[in-house]
């Protein structure tokens, strides 16, 4: 059996890593070894920061997420729709409407009628072609 030594550490400290050592390892040894190897095996220092964490970089996507709806949302009301509504526009059909003829006043004045008024049953004659002749 290997021996031990003694290390000083605060009490503080010595708290917290034996709460650490509980949760995820058997013995404080196997945690402190196991602890060590993971510094050497990556090399970095605990002194370093890894970057951002899962919490910031999920911020961070979120947010980009959001951006990028934004745009989608704005190019559908500024772009998609009024081009559908131009294509639709497109093959719908309509009647066109029907316009009076223009036609020169003196010709438009030989066409009047003569009406008689509303109630009023009345007969026209016919112009007798062989007594004018």
């Amino acid at each position: 059996m290997d021996s031990f030594i003694t290390i000083r550490f605060k009490r503080k400290t010595a708290k917290r890593f034996q709460e650490f050592s509980k949760m995820h390892f058997k013995t404080h040894t196997e945690a402190m070894e196991n602890i060590l190897d993971f510094f050497l095996y990556n090399e970095i220092s605990p002194k370093e920061k890894l970057g951002p964490t899962g919490r910031t970089i999920e911020a961070k996507l979120l947010k980009r997420i959001n951006a990028v709806i934004a745009i989608m949302r704005d190019v559908e009301k500024t772009q998609t729709k009024p081009t559908v509504a131009m294509l639709q526009s497109l093959f719908v059909m309509e009647e066109p409407n029907k316009k009076p003829l223009i036609v020169e006043k003196k010709y438009a004045e030989e066409k009047k009628e003569v009406r008689l008024p509303a109630g009023e049953a009345g007969f026209r004659e016919k112009p007798n072609l062989k007594n004018e002749l």
